[in-house]
């Protein structure tokens, strides 16, 4: 029996709704083989995150390899890079292996504001990290900053996606949900706009939408999909989690990512 594979490379987060675990739920989900290399342990749950414990650079250096050397992946998704070490050891590995179909969520800071990368290592992350990717994912906080520019309106995301697409060599989805009206995306990719557009469910449950809309995108590029392919099944997939209507914890919960049993 043959299965795709897709790696996920991104922090724990022991209550389970976002990072490593919700992509490995994600990629369950979808049918495919999931693998994961942490980047940092949090402290956190429905409420948000307390504490933050990057895993040593090398012990790190040594998960990655020995996952590259003997199932190769499909397709990766990255989401938290706590700092610059980590970053250049990442970058390393994947370029050394010459992996493809990378799928980068640049989250930076949780939801409630904590912030996930050290300050020192922002500006490699914009200049160079990037650049490994085929499609990053940032929402409208995290394109404002790849940007420079506030984003108010449809009209800026398109001009953030191909601005920041041209900047980093990759395809960009700029996640428009903190946008008033319907949830739109915007998609640049092989200098074309793809407008994705979505009624907003009511359902405060919304933690970890990030990283299983990254993994979700991952999974559709690990089974041959185009990258716009891949972001229209990512986005039905997630609107099926968050329609699914679990609520569990005391804050903002997470997705049903098994919604489709």
């Amino acid at each position: 029996m043959q299965i795709k594979t897709v790696l996920s490379i991104a922090g724990s987060d022991p209550s389970g709704g976002a990072g490593i675990q919700a992509d490995l739920k994600t990629i369950e989900a979808h049918g495919l083989y999931g693998m994961s290399v942490i980047t940092a342990l949090t402290a956190q749950n429905t409420m948000g995150v307390k504490k933050v414990l990057a895993v040593p650079e090398d012990f790190y250096a040594v998960q990655l390899e020995e996952v590259l050397s003997d199932i190769f992946p499909h397709s990766v998704k990255i989401g938290m890079i706590p700092n610059e070490g980590i970053m250049d050891k990442t970058y390393e590995l994947l370029k050394k292996y010459n992996v493809k179909n990378i799928v980068i969520d640049t989250v930076t800071a949780s939801t409630g504001g904590t912030r996930l990368m050290e300050q020192s290592a922002s500006e490699a992350y914009t200049s160079k990290f990037l650049s490994i990717a085929d499609v990053i994912t940032p929402n409208i906080p995290e394109a404002k900053l790849l940007w420079g520019k506030d984003i108010c309106c449809e009209d800026d995301m398109r001009s953030a996606a191909a601005y920041i697409s041209h900047k980093i060599g990759a395809s960009v989805l700029v996640k428009g949900g903190h946008l008033s009206g319907s949830a739109v995306d915007i998609l640049f990719c092989g200098n074309k706009f793809y407008r994705f557009v979505s009624e907003r469910i009511e359902n405060p449950n919304t933690h970890g939408t990030g990283c299983t809309l990254s993994s979700a995108i991952a999974c559709g590029l690990a089974e041959g999909m185009t990258i716009p392919e891949s972001v229209e099944q990512a986005k039905k997939y997630i609107s099926g989690a968050i329609s699914a209507g679990l609520d569990i914890g005391h804050g903002n919960g997470p997705l049903f990512h098994n919604f489709r049993k």
